[in-house]
């Protein structure tokens, strides 16, 4: 298969999957693959799409700026922006963006303190942190409306080729190296904030 076809297939499965843990409630969420670093090109979700279907039409190819390469009727997700700025700034190839209840919750939580942290924890490995004394940061950056301002504030959090950012009452964006890394990344921090979340609910009893 070409290099084309196989980045699509690797995205669909990624959707099959994270579609069977139901995160993609209201055709929210958006996902990303590079298919070419020059000039930088990649596939992103179509906008308003059902991602718990797999069609011919679940993804486009667009450049670096989010702009179709191709002139077809889809339109790429609204947070296609997020996207750009990763593939601008890193060596990333996969980049995914969902919304769930728990990740909605933690960044309402901790929002006024613009980020949670997460020492002590097994998962954190996922992120390269292997020592006792490692603390994961996840930033969570206010939900403007405006995608392109949202987009310039999501980029300031960008400081290496695999990481994670929250967007508050929005959903959390991961990228990684490739798809695998990029969907560890992605489980590690739902398992975290659901693990939270339970805890505090424990500690309130």
């Amino acid at each position: 298969m070409t290099t084309f076809t196989n980045k699509w297939e690797a995205l669909a499965d990624i959707k099959d999957e994270l579609a069977a843990r139901d995160w993609f409630m209201g055709t929210s969420g958006n996902l990303a693959i590079k298919v070419s670093d020059t000039p930088i090109e990649f596939l992103v979700t179509a906008s308003g799409k059902d991602k718990y279907k797999r069609t011919s039409e679940d993804f486009l190819l667009v450049n670096a700026s989010g702009i179709p390469v191709q002139n077809i009727d889809l339109k790429p997700s609204a947070e296609t922006l997020l996207h750009c700025a990763i593939y601008s700034t890193t060596s990333a190839g996969c980049s995914l963006h969902v919304h769930t209840v728990a990740n909605n919750v933690i960044s309402e939580l901790y929002g006024e303190q613009g980020k949670i942290d997460f020492q002590g924890q097994e998962l954190i490995k996922a992120f390269g942190m292997w020592e006792e004394d490692d603390i994961l940061t996840i930033p969570i950056i206010p939900n403007h409306t405006h995608i392109p301002y949202l987009a310039e504030e999501f980029k300031s959090h960008i400081h290496a080729n695999k990481g994670a950012v929250l967007i508050r009452n929005h959903g959390i964006t991961v990228w990684g190296k490739d798809g695998f890394e990029a969907k560890k990344l992605l489980e590690a921090c739902e398992f975290l904030f659901q693990y939270q979340l339970t805890l505090r609910q424990i500690q309130s009893i």
